[in-house]
């Protein structure tokens, strides 16, 4: 009896797969023939970087709304013109191609046409996680000294930490603070607001740009869940084959409404602001996120598809259902969510209230995307990650590098078009046979469907067993008295390492130590029942949802 092994690859990307992704999404669509032109000629000269995907949406759609956030609307048209401006106003600056802009904004129509003027000039943007604190905002911006900080007024703490003496602007003003100069003092921050972003296109000349001679690139931060985030450089697009590889598994369609639930800092947030600009479709931006507002712009803008992450499903599902019955989503096509595991009620229960619209997106900043799952693989089998899109394949090997046999737990190796192009300290990933490694381990199933365990920091040892926390937190999170849980490992001077619990319950619910461990008895191995059991009020996560696993309080062994 032969042995399948466990190596998955997406459907070929041939031309004519390609071409007709491109037309059913609308991206090639039938339009005036000038306007034709004039995109295609600009893809031709600028790439599929984001100041080419802008430029060409507004040579197509120069009056279709780009972004819509809580302050103002701008059009594709006018969204071009005014990054022009900002580009030529941040050369004035100082910025030159290659030299690298930070960008530590929320999400809001300014932070795009700050990533599209870079893209206009070639400089290398660096997006900041905005939920970092002042003194690792500080580390990092000192280490990637950029010539020019974009920020939002309230990140003034955060930038005055790092003492640069570095031209500021702010993107985002805090019209309760005053001058948006009291914020940015050179007194205080020995630095210098040079005003605002609209202050910086007011001034600029509105002189034509040609394409940088070198590309820009974009610097996302991984995630720094675990250990001090890392600067990744991301490559631009090959060409419209990378949009057509999400869209094989995700079917979006041009000149659509988009709620952006994620930062736009991070990596899937990022790829929504990319395919919506390939779409031309109009991104909706909150500058944080909040269930019944998220609803209530779905209601209002007719969306029909949200970027979102785990716990804003959460979140939404969380609400009282009369309330959360009362907005009228019946325009959503599909929910893509990214960045952490679903706990598997969450992915039924969303179903069950929303409809087959969710997807689910595996991936990370530095393969982009690995796997993606689509409704119907949800309903067999809630936790898993998907298969392959177009163009892309991933194995499963073990310690030796050899692949091992479906079914069997190892680790995950992908390869695709848009693999990252190391990180900003020259170091990058470990590569088998062409595949960059992933730091996850996982299994295929005999249909190709891909399940991920967790981390290779995930993994513990007990007693000579390795295992991983994600079935014990998908029970947990199962009982109706738990809001939610995280499970880790922790050291044991008998077993090497155990299993600890951190558990918030809901309002009104009650749960003990000796209750937990008792289901978890019931319905799994011995060896996962959590030893230590710790009862918080909320699990500390960072801006995109992730638990922050180094913030979690000591745990504590008893009853």
């Amino acid at each position: 009896m032969s042995v399948t092994r466990s190596e998955v690859a997406g459907p070929k990307g041939n031309r004519i797969r390609v071409l007709r992704i491109l037309t059913r999404s609308g991206i090639l669509a039938a339009a005036r023939p000038d306007r034709t032109v004039r995109q295609l000629a600009i893809v031709a000269r600028w790439g599929a970087t984001v100041a080419g995907g802008y430029r060409a949406a507004a040579a197509c759609s120069p009056k279709r709304i780009a972004v819509i956030d809580e302050r103002r609307q701008v059009t594709f048209g006018e969204l071009h013109r005014r990054a022009v401006r900002l580009a030529n106003g941040l050369e004035a600056l100082g910025v030159a191609p290659g030299s690298r802009v930070a960008v530590l904004c929320r999400n809001h129509a300014w932070f795009v046409e700050t990533v599209v003027a870079c893209a206009e000039l070639g400089a290398d943007v660096m997006l900041l996680n905005t939920g970092l604190a002042p003194r690792a905002t500080a580390e990092v911006l000192r280490s990637h000294s950029p010539a020019v900080v974009v920020a939002d007024a309230e990140f003034a703490e955060h930038v005055a930490a790092a003492r640069l003496d570095t031209p500021v602007v702010v993107a985002w003003p805090d019209a309760s603070a005053g001058p948006v100069t009291s914020r940015f003092s050179r007194q205080a921050y020995r630095t210098a607001s040079v005003g605002t972003v609209d202050d910086v296109i007011a001034a600029a000349s509105p002189r034509k740009r040609r394409p940088p001679k070198v590309p820009g690139r974009l610097i996302v931060l991984t995630s720094g869940t675990t250990g001090a985030p890392k600067g990744a450089y991301r490559a631009n697009p090959p060409g419209l084959a990378a949009a057509a590889a999400l869209l094989s598994r995700i079917p979006l369609r041009s000149c659509e409404s988009v709620l952006v639930a994620t930062p736009l800092f991070h990596m899937w947030g990022l790829a929504a602001l990319q395919i919506g600009m390939a779409l031309r479709d109009t991104l909706i931006l909150q500058r944080a996120f909040e269930p019944k507002a998220a609803l209530r712009a779905v209601a209002e803008h007719r969306c029909s598809v949200v970027f979102g992450v785990p716990v804003v499903l959460q979140r939404i599902l969380e609400l009282p259902p009369g309330l959360r019955d009362s907005f009228d989503t019946g325009s959503l096509r599909v929910v893509a969510t990214s960045g952490a595991p679903i706990p598997s009620p969450v992915v039924t229960t969303f179903m069950d209230v929303f409809g087959e619209v969710l997807y689910n997106f595996y991936g990370s900043t530095e393969v982009s995307w690995a796997a993606i799952a689509e409704p119907a693989d949800l309903r067999i089998a809630p936790t898993t990650a998907g298969r392959p899109p177009l163009d892309s394949r991933l194995v499963v090997l073990d310690e030796h590098g050899a692949i091992v046999p479906r079914g069997v737990t190892g680790r995950i190796f992908v390869w695709n078009d848009m693999l990252f192009e190391g990180y900003t300290t020259g170091a990058t990933k470990e590569y088998r046979g062409g595949y960059m490694a992933t730091n996850d381990r996982g299994h295929l199933d005999s249909s190709g469907r891909l399940f991920v365990h967790g981390r290779d920091a995930d993994m513990i040892v007990c007693g000579g067993e390795q295992l991983f926390p994600r079935e014990v937190e998908d029970l947990l999170s199962a009982l109706p008295e738990v809001r939610e849980a995280a499970v880790v490992g922790v050291p044991d001077g008998d077993l090497g390492q155990r299993f600890a619990a951190y558990v918030v319950v809901r309002p009104g619910a009650e749960m003990s130590a000796p209750q937990v461990r008792g289901v978890v008895a019931r319905h799994l191995a011995s060896a996962t029942v959590p030893r230590d059991v710790v009862f918080v009020d909320a699990l500390p996560r960072n801006a995109t949802g992730k638990v922050m696993v180094r913030d979690l309080p000591p745990s504590l062994t008893g009853g």
